[in-house]
């Protein structure tokens, strides 16, 4: 799509004027195009996509080249795919899958643009412990594989 770059301001502006942050815009061949937006410290509306879709429409032409758009919320249940949703997530429970496909329990210190910090508690060694240790790590994002909100009710 060679308005991908017009596509991609209009959903920046649109999104800073509304208390939103952009997670990903998705392009496919078929000009099948998804935004994903999530707001610091509200939950995305439907008036936040219904109002981005009419902004974005007003400035990426049809005429030009045709697309389907799409525009929703990061989910709860989906991994973090930016580091804001990251520092959102600051005093939440985690799972993190490092690259290496260790899995931790997690809660989140920090994070700013290279790395997350995190606690976690460590299993004693031996046979029969029971005693745990708090960790505390800083990772950088390239080392994480994924990372999900742990929901509680």
């Amino acid at each position: 799509m060679k308005q991908a770059e017009i596509l991609k301001t209009a959903a920046e502006q649109y999104a800073d004027a509304n208390g939103l942050f952009l997670v990903s815009i998705e392009i496919s061949r078929d000009n099948d195009i998804d935004v994903t937006i999530d707001a610091d410290s509200r939950d995305v509306t439907l008036d936040d996509c219904v109002g981005m879709t009419g902004y974005i429409q007003e400035r990426v032409s049809r005429d030009v080249e045709d697309y389907a758009l799409t525009i929703g919320s990061a989910g709860l249940t989906s991994p973090f795919r930016v580091p804001r949703q990251y520092r959102k997530a600051v005093g939440s429970e985690v799972w993190i899958t490092r690259a290496t496909g260790e899995r931790l329990k997690a809660t989140i210190l920090a994070a700013d643009e290279d790395a997350v910090e995190f606690s976690w508690q460590k299993k004693g060694e031996g046979k029969g412990a029971k005693a745990r240790e708090t960790v505390t790590e800083r990772l950088s994002y390239n080392d994480i594989k994924s990372a999900k909100p742990i929901i509680k009710f």
